[in-house]
């Protein structure tokens, strides 16, 4: 057996070992497509084991993350630091080989990936970073960003939505470092993928502008390497390579649904070794020494390579000391002290505006202080106000531009800005109606868990959405997205409070922001401040003893400021608290959540145009939705489902006599 076929068997075995030990698992794909990641890793892509870090490395994702144990095997062989003892906890409590592979938490691990599709939208967002990075970087002769982005997935990654919507992106931009290596086995947990899957998926990937090549013999490293190699040198257009395997492969359930996702069995991975002619088929976690010095031997190009780079940066730092200046500005975070203290990030404006309104000012302010902002809308920036003025779009012509056009692709796009992120060097934001956080909302839910601060602008609020009706006007969503752990959900009710939720989101290090915004115009607050960042304040006090509170968020806080000068005329005072993010709210001391909220104020209304799931911790009472909306003009939706004075008034005194 030829060193090349002992080392994907090796990579092999310690996948089923692994999954045979937890006795759960999925050794099918890790079986069928080890010839596919081996070559890519030790013969195809530019990394160095010795810092995983490294900017100018090649990005590979496992889309298929239920091929986890592949991943930790090629982490364990190739020397990423996962020891045999870590492959022999996979999938136990507190391992670094969880059931799916976690961004964060195992050196190598480039990306979340569960739900089946999103890796390759992360890939997306990676190739677009690095066509950015180089457009804005690059010199003559100085190629400092210069990489490819690989994503790995199976007939589920295909089948998925995600997927279709990214690579549609892919190909419209002319991402040509981007290689997506399908492992095509045609078989899923039901069974064949005949029975709901019998399209011509070359034909469609041509259809999106990708080149795309097939290998017949998943086994046929050479092949697959110079299909590899082929796609490199297209730099046109973005590459699709459909390499036929066998899932299961070499074991007695080789193309059955059955080695999807359950343990071969003891016995049939001792006959798997002795199929496959692997030394010492009785011992579990083996590994032949020469494999390891094999490996390590092909590290050397990895470090090598980034050796080279070292060079290079130095001699680019020394020719163009402003593009190093402005590169380290990019791979550092933004300076919070700075921001918070820059009068004209935080100027006031005297008109009534709408919150989205506000936030495009914000995002302007933000373009000329954050030159690594980027982002755009699903083909809504006119609505959302995203646009950065001056600045470019982002196309195959001109990957410079910050603007980008995401095309009418929420959850493509949730999952892009991941990427984006994920790479490294960049801000990142994306935008659609609030009411299209559905369609957003699993690629959110990534990026708390990676701990990304991605940034979502989320426009139309409400009811005050107005005719467009029940199918634009947001109710459940608020409470949604706040039930998400790790997500700040920030509701400004002016453009103060929007500067605010914009100095947060683009200041997190670890936790993605919702910025949740109006359509219609609202007044600016008189007492309005960047004491928003607390999560809730008291932005109008009582005007004598305090016999209760209103609290608010968005455009309903001015509502209950007037709700509040109506409860003066009878000498009933209250006060107002607008708390645009509840999260940010639990976060404070003890001693401000009661300086906020006293324990001992007991008459309590909130106010939310929204559905009054989450308000109970908080007030015993709400003015809210209990139902979807209609279509007419805001003002009459907003009487007709009581946001007035008048019922605020009336549903505070109900509270008040008990």
């Amino acid at each position: 057996m030829n060193i090349d076929n002992l080392s994907v068997n090796a990579i092999r075995t310690l996948a089923v070992d692994a999954v045979q030990k937890a006795n759960s698992g999925h050794p099918g794909m890790p079986l069928g497509a080890a010839p596919i990641a081996y070559e890519l890793w030790a013969h195809q892509m530019t990394h160095n084991p010795k810092n995983p870090k490294w900017i100018n490395r090649d990005r590979f994702i496992l889309s298929a993350g239920h091929g986890s144990a592949l991943l930790y095997s090629l982490l364990h062989v190739f020397g990423y630091g996962l020891t045999l003892d870590d492959l022999k906890n996979f999938r136990q409590d507190g391992s670094l080989t969880p059931g799916h592979p976690e961004y964060g938490h195992t050196v190598g691990v480039e990306a979340t990936t569960g739900p089946l599709g999103a890796g390759m939208s992360f890939a997306v967002g990676m190739a677009m970073a690095e066509a950015h990075l180089a457009a804005k970087f690059n010199k003559p002769g100085f190629p400092v960003v210069d990489h490819y982005t690989f994503a790995l997935g199976g007939d589920g990654c295909l089948m998925e939505g995600i997927s279709s919507e990214a690579f549609s992106l892919a190909g419209t931009l002319g991402l040509s470092k981007l290689i997506v290596l399908y492992d095509s086995n045609r078989i899923t947990i039901e069974g064949s993928t005949d029975i709901a899957f019998t399209e011509n998926v070359q034909q469609r990937m041509q259809a999106f502008g990708f080149r795309t090549w097939t290998v017949e013999d998943g086994n046929d490293i050479d092949a697959i390497g110079a299909a590899i190699a082929e796609a490199k040198a297209d730099t046109s257009r973005p590459s699709f390579i459909e390499i036929k395997t066998h899932i299961g492969y070499g074991s007695a359930k080789q193309d059955s649904a059955s080695s999807h996702g359950e343990p071969l069995g003891v016995d049939n991975v001792v006959a798997l070794k002795k199929a496959l002619d692997y030394p010492q088929p009785e011992e579990t976690f083996h590994v032949p020494a020469e494999v390891y010095s094999h490996v390590n031997d092909l590290m050397t190009a990895g470090a090598k390579a980034e050796a080279a780079w070292e060079k290079l940066f130095a001699d680019y730092a020394a020719k163009f000391p402003d593009e190093k200046k402005l590169w380290d500005e990019y791979f550092a975070p933004v300076d919070a002290e700075k921001l918070l203290a820059d009068e004209n990030f935080w100027a006031r404006e005297d008109k009534a505006q709408a919150t989205r309104a506000a936030s495009g000012t914000m995002i302007n302010r933000l373009a000329k202080l954050v030159p690594n902002l980027i982002g755009g809308s699903a083909d809504l920036a006119p609505s959302n106000k995203t646009a950065m003025k001056g600045e470019g779009d982002f196309s195959r012509d001109n990957y410079g531009g910050r603007n980008l056009h995401y095309g009418i692709r929420e959850l493509a796009m949730t999952g892009i800005v991941n990427g984006l992120i994920l790479h490294g060097g960049l801000h990142a934001y994306c935008a659609t109606f609030f009411v299209f956080a559905d369609y957003m909302k699993p690629m959110m839910r990534l990026a708390s868990l990676m701990k990304l601060p991605a940034i979502y602008v989320l426009t139309h609020d409400s009811i005050g959405v107005g005719e467009d009706g029940p199918t634009h006007e947001p109710i459940e969503q608020l409470a949604m997205l706040r039930a998400q752990p790790n997500l700040n959900v920030f509701r400004p009710a002016d453009l103060t409070e929007t500067a605010a939720g914009w100095f947060l989101a683009v200041t997190s290090k670890e936790t993605p922001t919702a910025l949740v915004l109006t359509r219609q115009n609202l007044p600016q607050l008189a007492g309005s401040s960047k004491d928003a960042l607390k999560g809730a304040y008291v932005v109008s006090e009582a005007q004598g003893d305090c016999a209760g509170i209103l609290i608010a968020t968005g455009s309903e806080v001015s509502l209950a400021i007037d709700a509040q000068a109506e409860l003066a005329k009878e000498n009933i005072f209250v006060r107002v608290i607008s708390m645009p993010c509840m999260d940010l709210f639990e976060q404070q001391s003890d001693e401000y959540k009661e300086s906020v909220l006293p324990s001992n104020i007991k008459a309590r209304v909130a106010i939310e145009a929204g559905t009054n799931f989450g308000w109970g911790s908080y007030a015993p009472a709400t003015v809210s939705m209990h139902g979807f909306g209609a279509s007419a003009p805001a003002g009459t939706l907003f009487k007709k489902f009581g946001f007035t004075t008048e019922n605020v008034v009336a549903t505070f005194k109900k509270v008040l006599q008990g």
